[in-house]
């Protein structure tokens, strides 16, 4: 649906939000895709890593970042009131490594979703998560990988999945090579599909 379908007088702005932590290259990428949407908008950058690329990213593109802190995190809803205080409605996962905890999830029902490296339900669950996925997809001798977009629930990698798309691994596929044909989908889809899911939800 193009954004003049949407009567921009009767729909709010949505602010989003991405978790990452590390260099930030889906997030930025995401970044700018929604420069130019009338009705979603990157309010806030949340890191568990402060050394991560990504504050820096936020930084230059003048978004507000939020670096976590672990007891925080995991206990209690002090971030919880970040979040609503920068009236954020929708969180996207952009290699985040912590999960998720519950009271997050539960205030923002089928409102945060994940981007994974590989095909699930194979090669996900805790500590798959980048070289390490491709690494197992290879050994496991598969003939393709891909990316799953999936909404997130309590456990890692486990929720509904929204989208899927495929690429091809060669004889002589590594996991540098693998990681290029992924970072090339994540690219393609994860901005689209992100607009669409939001766009169901209006």
């Amino acid at each position: 649906m193009p954004d003049h379908a949407i009567n921009q007088e009767e729909t709010p702005l949505v602010h989003i939000a991405i978790f990452a932590s590390g260099t930030g290259s889906n997030a930025q990428n995401i970044i700018n895709y929604f420069k130019a949407s009338r009705f979603i908008k990157v309010k806030l950058i949340v890191s568990n890593n402060p050394f991560a690329y990504v504050l820096k990213i936020a930084a230059a593109e003048n978004i507000t970042s939020l670096l976590l802190k672990k007891d925080n995190f995991f206990n209690g809803d002090l971030y919880l009131h970040d979040l609503h205080k920068n009236n954020i409605a929708f969180i996207v996962l952009a290699g985040f490594l912590w999960k998720i905890p519950p009271l997050i999830i539960d205030a923002y029902p089928n409102k945060i979703i994940n981007i994974h490296p590989a095909l699930l339900p194979k090669h996900g669950g805790k500590n798959m998560y980048g070289d390490k996925v491709h690494e197992a997809v290879i050994a496991a001798g598969e003939k393709e990988s891909g990316i799953t977009i999936h909404y997130v629930d309590e456990e890692y990698d486990n929720g509904d999945i929204i989208f899927q798309k495929k690429c091809t691994i060669d004889d002589n596929e590594t996991p540098e090579t693998l990681v290029k044909k992924i970072h090339i989908l994540e690219h393609e889809n994860y901005p689209r599909i992100i607009e669409e899911v939001i766009k169901e939800q209006l």
